[in-house]
């Protein structure tokens, strides 16, 4: 037993430094990741609050936990690998009617960042009725990316989000047909966000006359006298999640499962370069805290599995994620002549529907397969920014499974994301007047490669 703590720990203090280095590429609706089990994976996560067969249960549905047999121990990662090409199409200056100047840059290349997204997760069974575990995630996360140069570069350049959930979690088996289970979340998100300042137009438009500069006196030329703005932050905060499973018999069952949303609050730091000398005597555009505010949404998912034979089992599942939550992306800064720099996303309630099934021939061999639609929350194409150029999503996924003996089982599984083509189309006013009316489409899609490891003890 000794033994066995010591590897679990070892592992897990591993795998906690994994999910930091590594975590941070958005592939569920908005920016959630749903990639949390490689069995699932090759399902296309149908049936994730019901299925319940390894420990990644501890995200879907705790509840699942009462099935497991003795201690199970899962280490798995995601190799996600997106692409996500602009391409500009008309976008427009907020002093293009006076010069004839548009907004003015390149393609920005592709934004899409590769990333490996690991698991950990442990569960023990405790008596007949209760089993404990431990699960080691990231549900949260978005990496884009673009050339310095590119035309939306007063939105976005480097946008980096990671979380880092540790939940552990219990289940408790009320009678031969019903299973309780509840966790707690204990989340850890870091953030970087950068961008292009257009310190030009700034000074073409007046922005700077509450310092007692006129227009154009610092005689900078509008697109051409850029500077930049980082801004990195994190933050601690809880959540919990609860599930419930009930087995009709033994080849049907249903699950449903609830995760809480979780309200950060970062605070952080901002780093500009390429301020003006001019405004050198003035207190703005100067390094110093930040602090920001951000409510993950809360979830429910509702699944069903049933085993029609030995060999096939069909599975299907509905997510609801409340992303009304997240209206606007405000980031407040120290310095009280500094306004706020404001992204509003207005975004809406999403949904996830997937079908999956799986074959179990006798012998060692697993086959999985399953399609999913998972409906983006952005509401329309003025509310779409380029830190997360979100579209509805088509998948398709498979999987395959070998027990390599009693004790170990490997799963692999792939999955490719067919994303509806990204529309922005915003205008040169409010909050973009400076950053300018970017207009385009993108050209997105996703490949997942995984793999995990299953242990039993």
């Amino acid at each position: 037993m000794k033994r066995l703590f010591v590897t679990v720990s070892r592992a897990l203090l591993a795998g906690m430094a994994f999910v930091a280095l590594s975590a941070g590429a958005a592939f569920g609706s908005g920016f959630a990741l749903i990639e949390q089990g490689v069995g699932g994976l090759g399902n296309a996560f149908a049936g994730g609050a019901a299925i319940a067969e390894d420990a990644t249960t501890i995200f879907f549905n705790p509840a699942g936990m009462t099935r497991m047999p003795g201690q199970q121990a899962i280490v798995g990662a995601h190799l996600i690998l997106p692409t996500a090409s602009f391409h500009n199409e008309g976008s427009s200056h907020v002093l293009q009617a006076k010069t004839g100047v548009p907004l003015l840059g390149g393609d920005g290349g592709d934004a899409g960042v590769a990333k490996l997204a690991p698991n950990f997760y442990y569960v023990r069974k405790m008596g007949d009725r209760f089993a404990v575990g431990l699960g080691l995630n990231s549900p949260f996360g978005l990496a884009t990316d673009y050339n310095s140069g590119w035309v939306g570069r007063y939105h976005a350049l480097e946008s980096d989000v990671v979380t880092i959930n540790i939940n552990p979690s219990v289940a408790y088996k009320v009678n031969d047909r019903l299973s309780i289970g509840g966790g707690l979340d204990i989340q850890y998100i870091d953030a970087t966000l950068s961008n292009a300042i257009d310190f030009g137009t700034l000074d073409a438009v007046g922005a700077f006359q509450a310092l007692g500069l006129a227009p154009g006196a610092l005689k900078l030329v509008p697109q051409a006298s850029d500077g930049y703005v980082r801004v990195e932050g994190d933050d601690w905060s809880f959540g919990y999640n609860l599930g419930l499973l009930y087995e009709f018999s033994d080849n049907t069952r249903i699950g449903a499962a609830y995760r809480s949303s979780v309200k950060h609050t970062l605070k952080g730091d901002a780093e500009f370069q390429g301020v003006p000398s001019g405004l050198a005597p003035f207190p703005v555009f100067k390094n110093g805290g930040v602090s920001a505010e951000i409510k993950l949404p809360d979830s429910f998912s509702l699944s069903a599995v049933h085993r029609i034979t030995p060999e096939w089992t069909v599975m299907a599942d509905v997510t609801w994620t409340n992303w009304s939550v997240f209206n606007e992306l405000r980031v407040k800064f120290d310095n009280p002549l500094q306004s706020d720099a404001v992204t509003a996303t207005d975004w809406k309630d999403s949904y996830r529907y997937s079908l999956g099934v799986t074959y179990s021939p006798a012998g060692n061999w697993t086959y999985r397969a399953g399609v999913a639609y998972d409906e983006t929350p952005i509401p329309d194409s003025q509310h779409r920014t380029p830190r997360i150029p979100d579209g509805d999503r088509f998948w398709t996924a498979a999987g395959v499974g070998y027990k390599i003996s009693k004790l170990m089982t490997l799963d692999v599984g792939y999955a490719h994301l067919f994303i509806k083509d990204p529309v922005i189309n915003k205008t040169p006013t409010g909050e973009d007047a400076t950053r300018g009316g970017l207009n385009g489409t993108y050209d997105a899609y996703v490949n997942i490669v995984s793999a995990q490891v299953k242990l039993n003890f």
